[in-house]
């Protein structure tokens, strides 16, 4: 079987028709260059170039041959371009998870933002519950994760990503939508949708906790997981909803959002975690473009 090398030489003399520039071109003599073109024509058994002492010209057999020679080289070549980008970590594939919330208007960010800085990787995108998360990280179904904390594991490293604020979601006709500001005892004794402990355990301890510390008691008319759930549930005018600030990004219908005032003023944090040990080269590049996304 014949070499790269060899269809290299080919391919650069038939375009050339010339072996000194061929040679030139291949930064080696021409001796070498000629020895290795005749081998492969013993290889195939065929005469590819005519030579003469003034010029060199193609055979019918060295026309064909060069169409399918070019396409081999180039082939090698792009795949050890690629293999030198996904050692560099400018390619490869990259798997994130990713909560509901955060696949509002965080993650479309980063998704544009990678196809721009990083468009040879592939990004394969999961959406589940941090604790599913977790899981995912540590058997290497994910690269990356978007979670809320806390997320106290050795094998992980985080970082915050971003602070939000916490809204009112309130449906038509709600008195409190004339005011611009609603403190927690404007929640007190009065009907709420509030999340479920099992699948929203953050947002449901964050409330209770924050329930406690105001001396209030929100009148608890449903439980969800989900909070487009929820939205779903106030445009229908159950009752009102405490959200994260990204749920604005859903645009409901007859759901009018107003802000709550808490202490922290943004308690909502989501974190970025990955495995210390993930070998993948492209985690790197994109954990970086995963922070430069974090709003100002």
């Amino acid at each position: 079987m014949f070499e790269l090398s060899q269809l290299r030489c080919f391919v650069a003399a038939a375009e050339e028709l010339h072996f000194g520039r061929a040679a030139q071109r291949l930064n080696m003599t021409q001796s070498p260059l000629s020895r290795q073109i005749q081998l492969l024509e013993r290889i195939l058994d065929v005469t590819l170039l005519e030579r003469t002492s003034r010029n060199v010209a193609l055979t019918p057999s060295g026309r064909v041959f060069l169409i399918e020679a070019r396409r081999i080289v180039r082939l090698a070549e792009s795949a050890a371009l690629s293999a030198r980008r996904v050692a560099k970590g400018d390619a490869g594939k990259i798997a994130i998870g990713f909560t509901a919330v955060s696949g509002y208007t965080l993650v479309p960010q980063i998704v544009a933002h990678a196809r721009a800085s990083l468009p040879n990787i592939d990004l394969e995108l999961h959406e589940m519950v941090s604790g599913d998360q977790t899981d995912a990280l540590l058997t290497g179904l994910i690269d990356i994760g978007f979670v809320r904390p806390p997320v106290v594991r050795h094998e992980f490293e985080t970082a915050l990503m971003l602070n939000e604020p916490l809204l009112v979601a309130l449906p038509s006709g709600d008195a409190r939508q004339a005011m611009s500001v609603l403190a927690l005892a404007d929640l007190d004794e009065l009907p709420l949708i509030m999340y479920s402990r099992a699948g929203a355990g953050y947002f449901h301890d964050m409330l209770v906790r924050l329930f406690d510390e105001a001396g209030v008691s929100p009148q608890l008319v449903q439980h969800v997981t989900q909070i487009h759930s929820m939205l779903g549930l106030v445009r229908a005018g159950l009752a009102a909803a405490v959200v994260p600030q990204s749920a604005m990004g859903l645009h409901p219908d007859d759901v009018q959002f107003r802000q709550l005032a808490t202490m922290p003023e943004r308690p909502v944090e989501l974190h970025i975690a990955w495995k210390r040990d993930n070998a993948n080269p492209a985690l790197e590049a994109m954990r970086k473009l995963c922070l430069e996304c974090v709003p100002a």
